[in-house]
Parts: structure tokens; C-alpha cells; sequence
């Protein structure tokens, strides 16, 4: 490291530490009145939020939460988990946002990984809770989470219930300073293989995406998502990598926020059309569910800006979307990176086309947002050339990214090997720097000798009018090594076979984008695809259910 100068500051300076709690300064002062909404149930005001941020600080303490302590939540998407985000981890403690789409074995891991000490739990929960807890070994005191009137019996020895406690506790408290570099977040991936992976933040990776978030999604004229006129509905879990961040930032910046709770997709639309929803987030899946309803088409969608992460965004899904005046961009990240890494990045002359139009970059990868290093590397780790031919993995840098994983000292250094985060993505960039992901390492189906990316399957499948969705894997074969056997859901009232998809894969064979041998041999019909707990494509399952 260079040797450069460093002066000494006055003795009163003060320094500065980047903390969660600086990141709710703003908001209340911009905009105190503003609304945080509750789907139909419920409204309060940026003041408000502020007030219960320090009740629930109060109420943990009296709990006897301490600094270093960590502290589960188990809810649906509410003003509540907003709360969660911001007083956990200003009191000094750690916010462990449990996945509650995991198995009942899973969530007992990762409680006893995480080392829990308190957990609040809504109602829905309580039947998963009931049935494992005497395998939970250091939860301590539980917190009960109701929507209703009182909270429902349960056999677990709680504390008392969310709003009860609230209400008893005071509504000032001193958050105090610490090292920026106190771990503020824990959570655990959704690997397909083995048991979840601890993955943490500090309060200065938080701070640092959430600034550098609300540069890429407010700043560019190209990506409008976040404004101060904005109206933010999460559709992404909270407990899915912060709901990507975003919750930080629209608190940050003081606008209004609606939080649907549980995700049912008639709900969600009407919310959408009730509030003039302007911003949200999903996986594809969750987007398309949204899509089937019926009121969506009668919806006035043309301000509504969606970022799609999670799994890639097709081709066929973008241009649905763009027909019901949805503006869509690709968000690219992991668990791993707290999420972001890369956004579309549109031209003003892109948006000078038509939407229909812009598809074909939207449903690119992107460019790397401000502070994040991007590269792509051979097997060796030496970096391939941004022709947009040349394939490699990709790996990256940034302020924000987890720094091992916890407990697990050495997965952690195989995550880092080389002094980069190893993503496990393979994908190409072109001579502008966007980049586009081209498949996992460990779904590239090998064909012929040829490496052939599912995704790009997947995508071009998509584009068939009469296609909702589709999952590609290589299975075994004898004489091509593997070959792509693809799974489809079809849109409602539609009926097509196996020589329908294959004659539509025909025209980019004939057009060059892909290789005879492309085309699969064997296709499924399915009404769902399986997915993980958090929307994608389970392509592990899919290869082991094929196989046998």
C-alpha cells in the first residue's frame, strides 16, 4: 500500500462513524408528514416511524437485548420490518432476517447458526416455531407479531406482543455511536446444496450501498426510479438481502412507501393502482404472477418502474411488460454483495425508441454501478477481452461486499480466492462495459463439445407468444455429453406441443444466435416450475427429479 501524507486532526474533530442510524436523519426532515402504509390496513407519518423506531429500541433494551446481541425477525413485508431494519441494529445489535420460506429444519439451523437471542415472531410463524422450538437452543425471550385485534394462543412463553410492547415503552432513545465496521445484518443464503451460508454486513457496507443505490436508481435521467415525488411498494421479501436495499434508500430520501405484508398478486395490483405505485422490485416469477390478473389490465401502468433481479429477465417477460406500459431494468447482485452490482443503463437515444423497442437492453445485465468493480476472469483468473463473444466468470469489488461467511472461515477464502468475490456467474462483456450473464458455472450445459448457456435458452424460448415461463438444464447423453431439456408453463388458455417451441427455436437457428443442437430434444409441459425459497429457478431440483 502507497505511503501518502495523513494529518493529524484538531482534538475535537469529531469522527465521523457511518452508521445505520445516519441514514434515518433525512427523510423525517424532508418530508415528516409523508405516509408509510400498511396495505389496507393501516397509515402513519415519517414522525411516527421515528417514534416507534425508538420504542422499539426501548422495548429490546427493557428486553435486555444487548450491543453485539442478535435479534431474529420472522414477518411479513410491513412498516414493522422497516422498524426492525433501523432500531436493531442502532441499539448495536444484529438484525437476522429469517427466511421463513425455508424449511422448518432450515430455520432451526440457521437460528442456532445465527445464535439468536431474541426473535420476533408473527402469528402466521407461530405453528413453525411451536413445532421446532425445543430444538432452537439460544433464543431467550420471544416477541409475538399480530395484524389482528389480539395476538392468537400460542404454546411458546412470549414476552408480549409487538404493539403492547411499543406502547409501554418510551419514545426517546440515545443511540449511541460505535465502530462503523459493527456487524448491523446476518442472513443466510439459499444454496441448493448443503446447508444455508451465513453471509453479514457492517453499518459502513450498508451505508455505502445505500448511497451509492440511490445514486444509480435517483440520479441518471435513464434510471428515474427513486424520486422525491416516488411512490416506493417493495415486492421483493424483506428478509431477501435487505429487500435489496431499496427500503434504506426510499427512508433515506423521505418518500412515501407502501408495504403490501403478505404477497398476494390481486393485492398487490390494486395497491398499485390505489397509491400510484412509481417504484418496485421482484424476481420474474413474482412479476408474472402479477401479470395474470385480471385487473392489471385495466391498470394505468405507463409510471410504474420495475427492477427485476433474482433470476434473469427474459426477453418474452420484458416485452409483456412494455405492451402494458411497464418500464422494466435489470438489476444484478447476490446475497453475497448486499445485493447491487450492476443496473441497466439506458442512452439517452435508447429512450428515444419506442418501448417495445427497448427490450433487447433492458433485459441486459448492465453496467456497474458507482464503486463496484467488475470483472471477467479465465479459470486461470486472468481477465478475458469485452468483445461481447469472450465468456468467463464473474468476479468483483466493492465496498459492500460480505467479507467470509460466518462460521465457515473456509468457504470464505474460497469465496475471496485471488483478492476477488468469486460470483459463480459466467457472462461476457461488451466494449462499453455491459455486461450480460450468460448462465452458473454449474448450469452451462455442455453439448457437442460446445458450451451452451441455458439462460440464453430460456430467454429465446420466452419470446414464443403462447410461453409464461421456462427452465432449461443440461441432462445426461451418451453420445453429446448433455443435452437441454426444457421445462415450460404456458400462458392461461394457450396450447402448444414440443414441435411448436421447436420450429419458434428454429428462426434463431436459421438467424445464427444459436446452434442446431440448441434446440432440445425433450420438452415438458408443467403448470409451475420448481423454485427456492426466494422465487428462482431451482435447477438443481429440476436435474435430480430429470435424472433420478
Amino acid at each position: 500500500m502507497a505511503q501518502t501524507r495523513i494529518l493529524k486532526p484538531a482534538d475535537n474533530a469529531y469522527q465521523y462513524p457511518l452508521l445505520i442510524k445516519r441514514l434515518l436523519m433525512s427523510g423525517p426532515r424532508y418530508n415528516p408528514d409523508q405516509e408509510i402504509v400498511y396495505a389496507n390496513r393501516s397509515k402513519y407519518t415519517y414522525k411516527d416511524l421515528v417514534d416507534r423506531i425508538h420504542r422499539l429500541a426501548n422495548a429490546l433494551t427493557d428486553a435486555g437485548v444487548k450491543p453485539g446481541d442478535t435479534v431474529a425477525v420472522m414477518d411479513w413485508d410491513t412498516p414493522r420490518y422497516l422498524e426492525c431494519f433501523f432500531a436493531i441494529p442502532m441499539i448495536g445489535a444484529i438484525l437476522h432476517t429469517v427466511n421463513v420460506r425455508l424449511s422448518p429444519e432450515q430455520i432451526v439451523y440457521t437460528m442456532n447458526h445465527a445464535e439468536d437471542d431474541v426473535v420476533l415472531v408473527h402469528d402466521d410463524f407461530m405453528p413453525i416455531i411451536e413445532g421446532v422450538k425445543d430444538e432452537i437452543k439460544t433464543v431467550k425471550t420471544w416477541i409475538q407479531v399480530t395484524d389482528e385485534a389480539s395476538a392468537k394462543a400460542t404454546s411458546i412463553d412470549t414476552l408480549g406482543e409487538y404493539e403492547e410492547l411499543l406502547a409501554k415503552a418510551d419514545n426517546q432513545f440515545d443511540f449511541p455511536d460505535f465502530d462503523e465496521n459493527s456487524v448491523a445484518t446476518t442472513f443466510y443464503t439459499t444454496g441448493t446444496t448443503g446447508n444455508p451460508k451465513g453471509v453479514y454486513f457492517s453499518h459502513r457496507q450498508l451505508v455505502l450501498h445505500t448511497l451509492a443505490m440511490t445514486g444509480s436508481i435517483s440520479a441518471y435521467d435513464e434510471m428515474p426510479l427513486l424520486r422525491s415525488s416516488s411512490v416506493y411498494m417493495p415486492v421483493t421479501p424483506m428478509f431477501h438481502v435487505h429487500a435489496w436495499g431499496v427500503p434504506y434508500a426510499a427512508t433515506m430520501l423521505g418518500v412515501k412507501q407502501v408495504y403490501p405484508g403478505r404477497y398476494e398478486p390481486e393485492l398487490l395490483v390494486d395497491l398499485i393502482k390505489t397509491h400510484r405505485v412509481t417504484m418496485s422490485h421482484c424476481v420474474p416469477t413474482v412479476m408474472q404472477m402479477m401479470m395474470a390478473t385480471e385487473s392489471i389490465k385495466t391498470a394505468d401502468l405507463s409510471n410504474w418502474h420495475v427492477l427485476i433481479g433474482g433470476s434473469a429477465l427474459t426477453r418474452g417477460l420484458c416485452d409483456a411488460a412494455a405492451r402494458l406500459g411497464i418500464h422494466m431494468y435489470t438489476g444484478y447482485g447476490m446475497s453475497e454483495t448486499c445485493p447491487l452490482l450492476s443496473t441497466t443503463h439506458l442512452k439517452p437515444e435508447d429512450l428515444d425508441l419506442p418501448l417495445e423497442q427497448q427490450t433487447a437492453i433492458r433485459v441486459k445485465t448492465g453496467i456497474a454501478v458507482p464503486m463496484v468493480e467488475l470483472e471477467i476472469v479465465d479459470p486461470d483468473g486472468n481477465p478475458v477481452p469485452h468483445d461481447g463473444e469472450a465468456k468467463g466468470e464473474v468476479v468483483t469489488r466493492a465496498p459492500w461486499l460480505t467479507q467470509s461467511y460466518f462460521k465457515e472461515p473456509e468457504k470464505g477464502e474460497e469465496l475471496w480466492q485471488g483478492g476477488w468475490l468469486h460470483t459463480g456467474d459466467v457472462a461476457s462483456m461488451e466494449p462499453d462495459n455491459t455486461l450480460t450473464i450468460k448462465d452458473r458455472i454449474k448450469d452451462v450445459i455442455k453439448t457437442g463439445g460446445e458450451w451452451l448457456s441455458s439462460l440464453d435458452l430460456e430467454n429465446l424460448i420466452s419470446q414464443h407468444p403462447a410461453v409464461a415461463g421456462a427452465a432449461v438444464v443440461g441432462v445426461p447423453d451418451e453420445k453429446w455429453g448433455e443435452r437441454p431439456y426444457a421445462l415450460v408453463t404456458l400462458k392461461p388458455g394457450e396450447n402448444i406441443g414440443l414441435e411448436d417451441i421447436q420450429k419458434h427455436l428454429q428462426q434463431f437457428v436459421d438467424s445464427g444466435d444459436i446452434n442446431k443442437w440448441a434446440i432440445p430434444g425433450q420438452i415438458d409441459f408443467v403448470e409451475d416450475i420448481p423454485k427456492t425459497s426466494v422465487g428462482k429457478i431451482n435447477k438443481k431440483l429440476i436435474r435430480d427429479q430429470l435424472t433420478g
